[in-house]
């Protein structure tokens, strides 16, 4: 089954992985660039986990980490830029690709708690 928040959490995560390269060669950072790296990828894992969710509390559970992942790899995306190991081009181009991935998990978890009303 095809899912649009499969698809995207992985393009995100292909992104991630180019951009903690990029840190760590280019720019020779090592810390934040893990960071980001661990949350950016983690919210596909999450999202593929919560596939085969034991229920729909559990799927839910599962979008919510994805979710909060997301939210965190924002804030390293910020942090990036604000320290300038990343130029506001580059912030511009990723950022909003994780605004979306927010989006699409708020909603999906939203429309699921109330599919449980």
């Amino acid at each position: 089954m095809k899912s649009v928040l499969r698809e995207k959490s992985y393009a995100f995560a292909l992104r991630i992985i180019n951009l903690y390269k990029y840190l760590c060669y280019d720019k020779k950072e090592y810390v934040i660039s893990k960071q980001v790296l661990k949350a950016g990828t983690s919210i596909g894992a999450l999202v593929r986990e919560a596939e085969f969710a034991q229920s729909k509390a559990d799927f839910i559970s599962k979008l919510s980490i994805a979710l909060k992942e997301a939210n965190e790899t924002d804030h390293w995306l910020s942090l990036l830029k604000d320290s300038d190991y990343i130029s506001v081009e580059m912030y511009n181009s990723i950022e909003p690709d994780c605004v979306e991935l927010i989006k699409m998990l708020t909603s999906s978890i939203k429309t699921t708690k109330n599919n449980l009303k």
